[in-house]
């Protein structure tokens, strides 16, 4: 889309000048129209499928760590817990443990979320295999803003 020349101050306004501005108007029209491929559906918990506008979504990356150099035995489990703000509804939340350390204990997880609210997301960490581990937990939250 075309940049526009700001007009001087007491600067008459022509034809071409108007012209301009409608078709730059017309342009940006066109790049914003409705469509159903610019919406985010999410599929809340009571109260059903939910949609707006991808622009009008909120999406939240968040990371937390979980263990830090810490011995764990096959069956532990460690909680976490991810506060947020300004949903309508629970949002969804994908959790994806990160092996910082690279080590076979850390090679060995499971996460296992527990209800989401509006406000917070918590879980555990469970260990499969014992030994030494740094765990964090990389989460991708979508939903509906207040």
């Amino acid at each position: 889309m075309a940049i526009l020349n700001v007009p001087e101050r007491g600067q008459p306004l022509d034809v071409s000048t108007i012209s301009q501005i409608v078709n730059a108007i017309n342009t940006l029209s066109t790049s914003v129209t409705s469509s159903t491929y610019k919406y985010v559906t999410v599929d809340t918990q009571g109260a059903g499928k939910q949609s707006v506008k991808t622009s009008d979504a909120k999406i939240i990356g968040g990371y937390v760590d979980v263990t830090n150099n810490s011995s764990q035995n096959a069956g532990d489990e460690v909680s976490f817990s991810y506060p947020f703000s300004d949903f309508k509804f629970a949002p969804i939340v994908t959790a994806t443990p990160v092996n910082v350390t690279n080590t076979p204990a850390g090679k060995n997880v499971s996460v296992i979320l527990k209800p989401v609210t509006t406000t917070k997301v918590e879980g555990v960490v469970k260990f499969n295999t014992t030994g030494e581990a740094t765990i964090g937990v990389n989460l991708l939250i979508v939903g509906i803003p207040i």
